[in-house]
């Protein structure tokens, strides 16, 4: 980091699907020169818990289903939603422990809850910025009404899968340290945060 005072080294971000956040917070990243840890999660729980990638990306998506877990494997002594949970909670610690880094997503607000140093970030959008982005940068094809239902159905996936595991609500602004509107502008708002993070210090 060039020796820059930080007085939140570690930073999740939380984001209603299509507001921009993971740019965001990869653009934060890459100003900071810090690492960034979002898909690569994944493929380390997917190593940890001996599951595939698709497995685990699918188990982000939904809360524990005890019908998949019988089907999958009876004998195991947690759900497989929940060791894919527990592996992922137990990665994004031990990022958090190795030095400052940025985290999206996989409930690491919660997980880091009681860590020292940790900035906790939402970012949410008006819908028809989050249309408008699902469209030109992931390709959705649709009109605008179903563009909205479709990012509706995954913001529910999101909730879902947080109010499971946390007990909490997801995009609740207690949650957070700073719930940020990406309409602000994507560069605009990496830059608030870097500001929040070094402790109100100029960008």
């Amino acid at each position: 980091m060039g020796g820059i005072f930080m007085k939140y080294g570690v930073i999740t971000v939380g984001r209603e699907y299509g507001s921009g956040g993971r740019f965001i917070a990869r653009n934060v990243a890459d100003l900071l020169s810090i690492p960034f840890y979002d898909k690569e999660l994944i493929e380390l729980a997917a190593e940890k818990t001996g599951l595939s990638p698709e497995f685990v990306k699918k188990a982000e998506e939904q809360r524990t289903s005890g019908f998949l877990y019988n089907l999958y494997d009876p004998t195991q002594s947690l759900p497989l939603y929940d060791q894919v949970f527990i592996a992922q909670s137990n990665i994004i610690k031990k990022f958090a422990a190795e030095g400052p880094c940025v985290i999206v997503g996989r409930c690491a607000d919660y997980v880091l809850q009681n860590t020292p140093g940790c900035l906790h970030v939402f970012v949410h959008a008006p819908m028809p910025d989050r249309v408008a982005r699902a469209r030109t940068y992931y390709g959705l094809e649709g009109d605008d009404d179903a563009l909205g239902t479709a990012i509706a159905k995954q913001d529910k996936a999101r909730a879902s899968y947080y109010n499971h595991f946390t007990m909490g609500k997801w995009g609740r602004a207690q949650n957070y340290d700073l719930a940020i509107n990406s309409a602000l502008g994507i560069d605009e708002a990496a830059r608030a945060i870097i500001a929040l993070a070094r402790g109100g210090a100029a960008v």
